[in-house]
């Protein structure tokens, strides 16, 4: 055996109980490098990532993800590859048997590992994972921090920038979450905040529809204390979406294009609450609440309410630079309406 494992940590997709990284006293696990392959799905290693795939709190208490599938990997390499200091996060590629090594990584130096294909249907958790020949071992990322129980002052660590930050509010849809997290990065934001009740962002479908955007903004877990000491710091604005039911008790101001001109040069977080439910008590107490008149009907959609949201919050700038271009470079938003449903695709 390679290693030994720790206690063994609950089944969790909440970020709710989580404890920061820097309390974390688990050790790494590493695969050694004259590992070339593995046949066997009682494999202690094989036994490891899948309890990286279940589990919340085993992730992040070895730090560690496991990304089903290339392309959200090559999302990952190539925005790690623009930074300055390349990182390397990326610590393992399983790939089955016979397939060919995606090209960014034939010379990167990562450690590869042949597995046949009844190990990689155990990896990925699929049903049917004809489709997948890749799977791979990536650090969590640096710009995630998880506030559980910490009085953290260092502002800065938080958001470098903190000019636009979405807020989510119990976000626990993983497809959704990791949505609005692809629209941060498209749209330019400085970062995300999560307030209790989301699901995990490393979330195996959370990682699937963010297509790597978890490892591209700074991302914080936190109370809605650590949030207030946020805005409290950096003098930000706090609105929350809404979709301006008409039995509303407070007020809902229209975020037309003379209150989104006004917020130009202001820091703007941007709290949007869950389909099912909706903004929090807290959310609709701490915050201005602004609707959009597509908005004005029974059911709420989040992430249409975060591309109208988005788009008008961002407008005046958008005129005055022309279309809002992301951080990575050559990416580009192809934005699709269809039945109401606002579709990103990068």
């Amino acid at each position: 055996m390679w290693f030994s494992f720790s206690s063994v940590f609950p089944q969790s997709n909440s970020l709710s109980a989580l404890k920061p990284s820097s309390q974390s006293t688990t050790a790494q696990v590493i695969l050694p490098s004259h590992v070339k392959s593995i046949t066997s799905t009682t494999n202690p290693f094989v036994k490891h990532c899948v309890k990286l795939r279940n589990s919340s709190s085993y992730r992040h208490s070895h730090g560690s993800v496991l990304l089903v599938g290339t392309t959200p990997l090559r999302e990952i390499y190539n925005f790690q590859e623009l930074l300055q200091d390349k990182p390397t996060t990326i610590d393992c590629l399983l790939l089955l048997e016979k397939a060919a090594v995606p090209e960014e990584f034939v010379e990167s130096g990562i450690h590869i590992v042949r597995v046949n294909s009844v190990v990689m249907k155990k990896l990925s958790g699929l049903q049917s994972p004809e489709s997948i020949d890749t799977i791979s071992l990536v650090r969590i990322p640096s710009t995630f921090h998880s506030l559980c129980g910490v009085h953290h002052q260092d502002f800065s660590k938080w958001f470098p920038s903190a000019f636009r930050i979405l807020v989510l509010d119990a976000i626990q849809d993983p497809g959704n979450l990791g949505t609005l997290l692809r629209s941060s990065v498209a749209f330019g934001w400085d970062g995300v905040f999560l307030l209790p009740g989301c699901c995990d962002p490393f979330n195996e479908k959370a990682l699937r529809a963010s297509r790597g955007a978890s490892f591209q903004l700074p991302m914080v877990s936190g109370t809605w204390s650590d949030l207030q000491s946020l805005v409290d710091e950096f003098q930000m604005k706090i609105l929350a979406g809404d979709p301006g039911n008409k039995d509303e008790l407070k007020k809902v101001s229209y975020l037309s294009y003379e209150l989104a001109h006004s917020l130009k040069c202001t820091k703007v977080c941007l709290v949007l609450g869950s389909e099912g439910i909706g903004l929090s008590e807290d959310a609709r107490d701490c915050s201005e609440l602004v609707s959009i008149a597509t908005l004005l009907k029974s059911s709420y959609n989040t992430k249409q309410t975060l591309y109208n949201l988005f788009a008008e919050v961002n407008r005046s700038t958008k005129e005055e630079q022309g279309w809002l271009q992301s951080p990575l470079e050559g990416l580009r938003l192809l934005i699709k309406e269809h039945e109401s449903e606002i579709i990103l695709l990068f």
